[in-house]
């Protein structure tokens, strides 16, 4: 048999352990261990998991399982006949980290927070290039992938809306923790929503502190969106007032998903906060079909082209086939990060 180890990971009060990531192996990670664990699962020579603990995870897995699910049928009902035919697209999603043609630093997650309603997602339409789309609908796709050709470099970008688990704190706790930076969105007609987003910078600081052990909240890589700029009516949420309740550290902007007012600055702010090249803003690239990206980063003529042309302009392709990734693919993501934390990636001080 095998030598197995263990390990714990402080999701949150809900989720302060796992079993093994293959099902079979179980790894100590004492720098991940939480402090709420009760003693006895501490103790080094325990070798299994109480029941308790067992009923926990099956808890919080089975919520994901039914949040997914929903996702699914809203992305399959919102979709109709935009469906695109199969024989354009890839066979599977692009990951360029998997497939060895992006550097790890290269490869970033925004995760995207806020209230219902206050344009996040027309917001996130706006970073993927897409125009303004004036009616309502709940967000059907909670998870895009932008895939950028800069300066002869292949980087990464996942976007994920995790707004939709506002009734699943476990989940929200862990998809803060896979996050890079932030995007946090309010609407400056609506007090409450401001409120919402002060409550996520704390949560957000929080959380990481405790991941990294960290006596103090931690410094978050955040952008902060007052959207709906566009309003006549006098707004609920004044600058300084913003400013005054967050602190100078974090980044302000007033934007207009709907005229484009503001999010230049934000997308920057994103980009700088991530490490990432001020190309990666929507007007300052091309955008190309997922095919035609393919064909330059992994198909040898795209290789044999880059060497006659040199690296040619910034482009980006969105990829449609992108899912957000599993619940053991999220876990196994925090764990390399603070295993692996690096101050210039998460920008975390």
């Amino acid at each position: 048999m095998n030598t197995t180890e263990k390990f714990y990971l402080p999701v949150d009060g809900i989720l302060d352990m796992f079993d093994s990531l293959t099902g079979q192996s179980r790894i100590t990670h004492p720098a991940l261990q939480s402090a709420a664990l009760p003693p006895a699962t501490q103790h080094p020579k325990v070798s299994s998991i109480s029941k308790a603990g067992m009923g926990i995870i099956k808890t919080v897995r089975e919520s994901w399982r039914q949040h997914e699910k929903r996702a699914a049928a809203r992305r399959s009902s919102s979709s109709g006949n935009r469906q695109l035919s199969t024989d354009r697209l890839p066979k599977r999603s692009v990951d360029l980290l998997e497939l060895g043609l992006a550097k790890p630093r290269n490869c970033h997650r925004v995760v995207v927070l806020g209230a219902p309603k206050v344009g996040k997602t027309n917001i996130l339409r706006r970073f993927l290039g897409n125009d303004f789309e004036e009616n309502y609908e709940p967000t059907a796709e909670d998870f895009h992938r932008k895939l950028f050709h800069i300066g002869g470099e292949a980087y990464q970008v996942d976007l994920l809306d995790a707004a939709s688990e506002r009734n699943f704190p476990a989940k929200r706790r862990l998809s803060i923790l896979t996050g890079d930076t932030f995007l946090l969105v309010f609407s400056l007609d609506d007090r409450n929503s401001f409120d919402e987003v002060c409550a996520l910078l704390t949560e957000i600081r929080a959380a990481k502190a405790q991941l990294l052990k960290l006596k103090h909240p931690a410094r978050v890589p955040a952008v902060i969106c007052g959207n709906k700029a566009d309003l006549e009516a006098p707004g609920a949420v004044s600058r300084s007032e913003v400013e005054e309740t967050l602190g100078e550290d974090v980044s302000f902007f007033q934007t207009s998903a709907k005229d484009g007012t503001g999010l230049e600055g934000a997308f920057r702010d994103l980009a700088t906060l991530g490490g990432l090249p001020v190309e990666t803003s929507p007007s300052r690239h091309q955008l190309v079909s997922i095919l035609t990206y393919q064909s330059m980063c992994i198909g040898q003529r795209g290789r044999a082209a880059r060497r006659t042309r040199g690296h040619g302009a910034p482009c980006a392709a969105t990829d449609p086939l992108a899912r957000r990734p599993s619940f053991t693919s999220d876990l196994q993501l925090v764990l390399r990060s603070s295993k692996q934390h690096k101050p210039e990636r998460c920008q975390i001080q």
